[in-house]
């Protein structure tokens, strides 16, 4: 029973501050801009690779993540710095063009399925940090469990897109996608400013 217990205690330990940092219930108006003008096939299959590199990128993370920074000497706010300038580029192209990504990446949903979806959307510089600490304190394998339970919500959340924009419709579809670019870009700004910070502090 006290096994039992610990086991439990483990996984709400690990489980907390992932589902806190990976921040499910925020990805799902993130990726309506991203997805505005797929159809529902492609929605589905940006979604599966967003997935994918969700999970082969934490999964690596895990195992060689601290061993590749002190390598290449790379720092989290370098992480921060890089992924907010990829946001604020997509949004930005999103507001003065009215499409975050191009039609060939529309047709292969791969890209962006991948940047900026998978990373650093889901599994960015708050989430491999996370994983890195989480690591060196409990078991590898309650690690990767609470990680995966993770984002098998992110995908039940995200799975549901296509029932919101059906709601909406196009029109209000692309209205609210506007509105969220905004938010998107200053999301991105914070996670610069928050990089710049932590290197000259």
């Amino acid at each position: 029973m006290d096994k039992v217990l610990q086991v439990l205690q483990e996984f709400g330990l690990t489980f907390v501050p992932l589902f806190v940092a990976i921040d499910a219930v925020g990805v799902l108006p993130i990726l309506m801009p991203l997805t505005v003008n797929m159809s529902s096939s492609e929605r589905g299959r940006v979604i599966r690779w967003a997935m994918i590199t969700a999970l082969a990128l934490g999964l690596g993370f895990m195992v060689v993540g601290k061993g590749i920074f002190l390598f290449l000497g790379i720092k989290v706010a370098d992480f921060l710095i890089a992924g907010g300038i990829i946001l604020f580029i997509l949004a930005a192209k999103d507001i003065v063009t009215g499409k975050m990504v191009s039609e060939q990446d529309l047709a292969g949903g791969g890209t962006i399925g991948a940047v900026p979806l998978g990373t650093p959307l889901i599994v960015g510089p708050a989430v491999l940090t996370t994983l890195l600490i989480l690591v060196e304190k409990y078991p590898i394998y309650m690690v990767i469990v609470a990680f995966i339970v993770n984002l098998a919500i992110v995908w039940l959340l995200i799975a549901q897109i296509n029932r919101v924009m059906k709601f909406l419709g196009q029109a209000g579809a692309k209205v609210i996608s506007k509105i969220i670019g905004l938010f998107l870009a200053a999301i991105a700004v914070k996670m610069i400013s928050q990089g710049v910070l932590e290197i000259l502090g």
